[in-house]
Formats: C-alpha cells, structure tokens, sequence
C-alpha cells in the first residue's frame, strides 16, 4: 500500500545527502543554466525549482516526473559555487518515489524522453540510469521500446517527412551526427551519413562497454532513424577514403561535423613502446569489435576520465588479477563521473590518486613497472583545478605488466580544409549560438567541437545544430 504524501516528505527531508548546505543555496540558477536537458525539455525541467520545492513543497517531488530526467553529466555539480552534488539529491528522491510505489513520475518522464531525445534506448542506459533507483533496466527496456514504436508509428504520417526540403550530409554517426540526422530526416531533409568504423554508432559503439550499452540496443536505435530515409555509409574516412572537397560532389545544401574525438592524447613518456602498453580507445575498440586482447595480471591505467574508469573495470572482466589506475590530482579534481567512479571501486579498481608516473619500466622488451612520483597540488592552472606538483624524492616503483594510456582525447580533423578555423586545443571554432563554422554552410557539434563530453551534451549540439541548420537552408530559399 503507498505511504502517504505527508510521511514520505519527511522522510526525504531527513535523508537529504547535503540538506545543510541546500539552506544555503545562492539562488544563483547556475545549475538549471548550465543543464543540457533543461535545452532539451524547456519549462518542463528545472534543477533549480526541484531544489526550492525541497523546502517549499516536498510533498510534490515523489509525484513530480523531474528528477527522473538527470542525465548524470554532473554539469551543475562542477559549476556550483556550494559544490552541491545535485545529481545525488535527485537519485535519492529517485529512490523513495520508487520504494514507496511512485511509478507514474517515471513513466511520464519516460515518454518525454521518447518524444524529445533521439536515441532513447541508449540514454536510458548511459545517461539517465533508472536501475539506480531500484528499477529493472530489461523491462525499462521494454517499456521504452513500446513507447518509441508507439510515437513513431503515429509520426510516420506526418505530413512532409519523406518529402525532400534539401540535402544535408552529415561527417560522423555518434550521438551528435546520429541526432542531427535524426531531426532533419525528420524535418524532410535528405540526410546521407558518412561513417569511417563498419558499423554506425561512433564512440557509442567504440568505446562504451557491453555491460553499459548492449550493441542490440544500439542497432534498434539507430535502425530507427535509419527508417526515416537517410542513407549511412559506413566504412568510408573523410581524409582517407576521399577528401573533403569531395563531399561537395553529393550536391549538399549543408553539412554537418560531428566526428568526435578518436584520437589519443599522447603521452610523452619513457617506455612508451614497450610491449604491453597501449591506448585506452584501442585497448576498448579492440574488446568491442572481439577482437582477442590480452590482459595483464596486474594492469596500470594512467588518466583519470570515464575512459581510464572504462578501461579499468574492463581489464578486470576481462581476468586480469588487478587493475589500478594513477591519477596524479585528488577525488575532487576527477573528471570522471563520481558514481562511475565509486561503482569501479565497488568492483574492485583500486585508484592512487596524487600518483604521476615518471616512466614504464621495462624487461626484455616488455612491461615490467611504473616509475611513479607523488603529487602535491599547488596554484590553480588554466583548467580551474589545482596544478600538480611532483614532490621532491617521493619516487616509488610499480610492478605491473601492461599499461593502458588513458591521457584524454581529442579529434582527429586533418581532413578539414583550412577554411575551417580551428581553437587553440585543436577543436573546431563554432558560433555557438548556430553551431556555424567559419566556412558558411558548414556546421560541427559534439566531441569535435568541445572535447570529450557526455552522450546527452552531444545530442543536444546535434539537435542545437539541426535547428540551425534548417534556418539557413530556409534562408537561402531552399
């Protein structure tokens, strides 16, 4: 029997995480500003409001579908001038909705999901995390996927969808090309996808790992949009395969850029070369595409992003006897998604944070060590975060035998010809309120334009950039 309104907000009052530091809220709105799905969903989504009606109206929040729509960027976290760790806040009303039989709020947030985000199945899993709360991730699956053909089975006859409005082409099929695709297909544009890997999906099916995204998802998401009419070429490199001036030859109006960021920050280290060490994206590329991968017994990941924390749980599933990854700042300065990192731990990374390593050691040509030296933070640098200091005589040395460099990420656009301006860190310059490149016509969003970011900051560049796309094509009387 559900517990009355009155007891549970009192029970989510007592239970609050950070409840102290909420009475001291500046009100500053940064939170809701700097969320991607408050973009996304407009008036129907507010951080900032959840954490009034935490005080003014508590007994509204087990039936409000709000919380339910965190995507777990940690955006407001990192932008917070009290450091408030909302997404936590919003799991733990999650939470008591769900025990106390709250379940309408989930399923209405659902559907929005459904009629607002592309790919839907994918989020559900990498983004918004219900299992978290208590609920089964197969039959919220199910669930989604009878609403996703439900919704497009009443949009299918849609009037202008299928009719061509003008030709887009689209460089990359991650979720940022994907969604751009998505809602131009939508909108009556003819779309064709250009896809270097065999298969669409970018760094969703490069990188994320089984057990986080089954590619069976994936291909129902993306055979989804495929069933709009747009054309995916896949295993064909702008830069390699043909070159960008090429494209012009399909007789595009417009053309997007959303080819990620697949290459590997490389790490100028010595021992670099020595068997046993390899990059993180090849290291997850290889396990992804089954290639066979050999796994130390004991495997070092160097970094300190959701790419190292992927690597790190994968190498252990994999058999390795143990796998650690050295972080040379503090928790606090971690990139990584917080509860990714606590769930590795949980599995059994171990994490040495305050650690830089020095150089690979080697035996007969192979991995043998890390040669390590302790950190002491110093001045704040460029980034905002503290700047590592190695401290003075403080080397130690690690045994291990493999290394996976995990050093960050960052595009690979030497194909783009030098119209396109570029930003210092070698991403693409952008307006970004069009997401128009220095080269009319041309638009770009995703991880090329701002680096490694979440799947749902890559959807919403995608759809930010589709709208704006359509402005100009509309302009220019097409």
């Amino acid at each position: 029997m559900k517990t009355t309104k009155t007891s549970v907000s009192k029970e989510v009052l007592e239970r609050f995480l950070d409840f102290e530091k909420l009475k001291y809220c500046f009100d500053c709105g940064i939170c809701t500003a700097s969320c991607p799905m408050v973009e996304l969903l407009g008036k129907d989504y507010s951080p900032r409001g959840l954490i009034e009606n935490c005080f003014l109206n508590p007994e509204n929040l087990m039936d409000s579908d709000e919380p339910w729509f965190c995507a777990w960027c940690y955006r407001c976290y990192r932008r917070c001038p009290q450091g408030l760790e909302l997404p936590e806040i919003f799991l733990l009303i999650r939470r008591i909705a769900f025990e106390h039989g709250y379940e309408q709020p989930f399923e209405r947030a659902l559907q929005k999901i459904v009629e607002n985000i592309p790919l839907p199945l994918v989020t559900s899993l990498v983004c918004f995390h219900p299992e978290r709360a208590g609920l089964d991730k197969g039959e919220v699956l199910e669930k989604t996927e009878r609403m996703l053909d439900d919704y497009h089975g009443t949009k299918k006859e849609e009037p202008g969808v299928g009719t061509s409005q003008g030709k887009v082409v689209v460089i990359g099929s991650g979720p940022a090309g994907l969604t751009a695709a998505y809602e131009l297909g939508r909108r009556g544009y003819e779309v064709t996808v250009y896809e270097a890997l065999p298969e669409p999906g970018g760094m969703l099916r490069k990188c994320i790992p089984k057990e986080r995204l089954p590619k069976e998802v994936l291909n129902k998401d993306i055979q989804i949009i495929r069933e709009l009419g747009m054309e995916i070429k896949t295993g064909l490199a702008v830069g390699r395969d043909l070159n960008f001036n090429d494209l012009s030859k399909e007789g595009y109006d417009a053309l997007f850029i959303g080819s990620g960021a697949h290459k590997s920050r490389r790490l100028m280290i010595e021992g670099g070369e020595l068997k046993g060490v390899i990059y993180a994206l090849d290291f997850l590329w290889g396990v992804n595409s089954g290639k066979k991968t050999r796994i130390g017994k004991s495997v070092v990941v160097i970094g300190g992003g959701n790419v190292a924390v992927d690597a790190a749980r994968t190498a252990l599933r994999l058999g390795a006897d143990e796998a650690a990854i050295l972080y040379r700042r503090s928790r606090d300065e971690m990139p990584a998604i917080p509860w990714e990192v606590k769930e590795a731990e949980d599995e059994g990374v171990k994490i040495e944070f305050l650690v830089s390593p020095k150089k690979i050691l080697g035996k007969k040509g192979k991995v043998g060590g890390v040669e390590c030296v302790r950190i002491q933070l110093g001045e704040l640098d460029e980034t905002g975060r503290r700047r590592p200091m190695p401290i003075e005589d403080s080397e130690f040395t690690r045994e291990t035998d493999m290394v996976i460099i995990a050093t960050g990420e960052a595009p690979d656009l030497d194909y783009l010809p030098e119209e396109i301006e570029l930003n210092d860190d070698g991403t693409i310059w952008v307006n970004p309120f069009t997401m128009e490149t220095s080269l009319a016509g041309v638009f770009a969003g995703g991880d090329a334009v701002t680096g490694p970011a979440s799947v749902i900051e890559a959807i919403v560049a995608g759809k930010r950039a589709a709208e704006s796309i359509e402005s100009y094509l509309r302009s220019l009387g097409g």
